[in-house]
């Protein structure tokens, strides 16, 4: 059934991008967060029939409102930060001020709305909010488009489609990175090595690139490399060679986003080749779907297990494979 499709599209990837804004917003990394005020202005126009525009592209970093409906009479602030401070901080801003009679709509992107619904709110004179009609996150939105008619769906999919990724009605291949996700995600990885040996090595090598904000990733879990190692030993003593192909798939992941943009920080680089091998994954026939957060830990063992062998970033002088 198309709508059963439609739909199962754009849930995946509003899922994807709210998990990527709130794991870059840990990081203080918040390209995505100002992407996503152009992305859910079009967005939200295509799905209520608004006519708001970014009021950031007139001014930068306004106060409190992000998109402005004067059609409609409507302001909106797109957050990713679920608090009852936050709606309230933006509420008593003086800008308020020059949109009397205008309704304050609050869209979060990256986390459920909660109670904040049930709360009460100091609203300023002369504007409208119903926390329980104006607070909107991913939850309610899906709600919506679920019952929109078959022809609005598939608008709405076309527009996530050309936003967010590629089509859903592509051939998929099977590939050995979603084996060894597979594989993985049934493992109890409570259990980890704790790394002692040549624990040198990986610090050098992190200083020598100078992954500063993505430290933590690879020194959390290169704990997990003998536990892969395992896996791939078994897998190549069957003749299958699954470690040289997933590793050369992170590889070649690594060289394409380094050639894409050769001024790119060396953490925002490997946060790019994770979310391009977590695409990878989730792109593959023989993906058995798993939590996004299940699968985000697959994904960073394999990276960080390619980081620790030598298969991407750059080598200090005199490093080798730290657990040769």
């Amino acid at each position: 059934m198309n709508r059963a499709v439609y739909f199962n599209y754009i849930e995946e990837r509003l899922g994807v991008l709210a998990f990527r804004i709130n794991a870059r917003g840990r990081l203080n990394i918040l390209d995505l967060h100002n992407h996503s005020e152009n992305f859910y202005s079009h967005f939200l126009n295509l799905l209520y029939g608004w006519q708001s525009s970014n009021l950031n592209a007139a001014k930068q970093n306004v106060e409190a409102i992000d998109l402005v409906d004067n059609e409609n009479k409507l302001v909106v602030q797109v957050s990713a930060t679920a608090t009852k401070q936050k709606i309230d901080t933006s509420l008593s801003k003086p800008i308020f001020g020059n949109y009397q009679s205008h309704r304050f709509k609050f869209v979060l992107i990256s986390k459920d709305a909660g109670d904040l619904r049930e709360k009460a709110y100091t609203i300023p004179a002369g504007i409208d909010f119903s926390p329980n009609e104006d607070i909107l996150d991913n939850h309610r939105i899906l709600d919506g488009i679920r019952s929109l008619e078959i022809n609005s769906l598939r608008a709405v999919y076309e527009f996530v489609k050309e936003e967010l990724g590629g089509p859903v009605d592509v051939i998929k291949l099977d590939s050995n990175l979603a084996v060894i996700i597979n594989v993985l995600s049934k493992e109890n990885l409570s259990q980890a090595q704790i790394i002692h040996n040549n624990q040198f090595q990986i610090d050098r090598k992190i200083s020598h690139n100078d992954l500063i904000v993505t430290k933590s990733i690879i020194e959390d879990f290169a704990k997990y490399h003998a536990r892969l190692d395992r896996k791939y030993s078994e897998f190549d003593a069957q003749g299958a060679n699954k470690s040289i192909s997933v590793l050369h798939a992170i590889q070649s992941s690594y060289v394409e986003s380094k050639v894409r943009n050769q001024s790119i920080t060396s953490d925002k680089l490997l946060l790019d080749v994770l979310d391009a091998i977590r695409e990878k994954v989730i792109a593959s026939a023989n993906f058995e779907p798993i939590p996004i957060d299940e699968l985000d830990l697959c994904v960073k063992i394999l990276v960080v297990d390619a980081f620790i062998r030598c298969k991407i970033f750059d080598n200090p002088e005199g490093y080798a494979d730290a657990f040769a």
